[in-house]
């Protein structure tokens, strides 16, 4: 019998659907007390030796997408240094087990991105632990929802939307860009909201689409140095980011045509294929992973 995350089944149902208990957490927030817990392929990935040797970073790999993915590269056999916030502890450690557990050396740094000598000591960092860098993946990121409009975005948030979106991801890339040697790869976390943007995440969709245009210049910037670079535009999916930053989480990810949100875990395949060499000739892409709402 075929294990049961390879069984042909309903995607609609795969994973839980809303409506779900209300929950709210302070930001950042945490994976513990999500109701239901959030699958980052703790049960379920499976890895082919396709990243073997590989040396990953990944910023916001403490919980969602970017544990997902840090425990995937593990798995398929590459090392892993991630970021997080200082009070994301926890949430770090859980992840650099599963890293640990796979066989592979995992580096957890408190790092907040915004702040242009910590992008670059993260660098450091990196090379130091690993002595140098394969895959670059730009996750991390931040929102805040204001359905009372723009009026409601203070100076303040907006500053932080975007040092932590942009900023942050600029400046990981320029200080990375002279480590990564020819068939390395920089991937990018965009969104469905770069291209179908709710009102009240205005300043949050502003990013996204930037990182679109970022991803899709820098990639034929870097081409000839044989260095590819890509993007992943996910849908609604279920992270410690939603109850942290969200008014109502009941329905979260109802709207999609699946009618239900994603799963961490089921992310982490789009940034396993655009790290491996199957995608060498895959750049300047967005790979879109929305639950059936059409992107450009």
């Amino acid at each position: 019998m075929p294990d049961e995350h390879r069984r042909q089944q309903d995607p609609t149902t795969q994973h839980p659907r809303p409506d779900f208990p209300s929950q709210d957490q302070p930001h950042p927030g945490w994976t513990g007390p999500m109701d239901p817990p959030p699958d980052h392929g703790e049960e379920s990935y499976r890895g082919s030796g396709r990243l073997e040797g590989r040396r990953a970073v990944v910023t916001g790999g403490d919980s969602g997408i970017g544990r997902a993915v840090a425990l995937a590269y593990a798995r398929e056999g590459a090392d892993v240094l991630f970021t997080h916030l200082a009070e994301e502890g926890d949430d770090a450690r859980e992840t650099a087990r599963l890293v640990e557990d796979a066989g592979r050396k995992a580096v957890a740094v408190p790092c907040d991105i915004r702040e242009e000598s910590r992008c670059r000591a993260l660098i450091d960092r990196a090379v130091a632990e690993f002595g140098g860098i394969d895959i670059l993946v730009n996750n991390a990121a931040y929102q805040m929802s204001q359905p009372d409009g723009i009026e409601a975005i203070t100076t303040e948030q907006f500053d932080r939307v975007l040092r932590t979106n942009l900023y942050g991801m600029f400046w990981l890339t320029k200080f990375a860009l002279p480590h990564l040697p020819e068939g390395a790869c920089v991937i990018n976390s965009t969104s469905v909201q770069a291209y179908k943007p709710s009102p009240h995440l205005l300043d949050y969709a502003m990013t996204k689409g930037a990182i679109v245009t970022f991803t899709q210049g820098l990639a034929q910037m870097v081409a000839e140095r044989g260095i590819r670079v890509n993007a992943v535009a996910p849908g609604p999916v279920w992270t410690p980011l939603i109850p942290a930053t969200m008014p109502d989480t009941a329905e979260f990810g109802k709207q999609s045509p699946m009618g239900r949100p994603a799963q961490p875990a089921e992310l982490a395949p789009a940034y396993v294929y655009l790290a491996s060499q199957e995608a060498g000739f895959i750049t300047a892409e967005i790979l879109n992973a929305t639950g059936g709402t059409p992107l450009p």
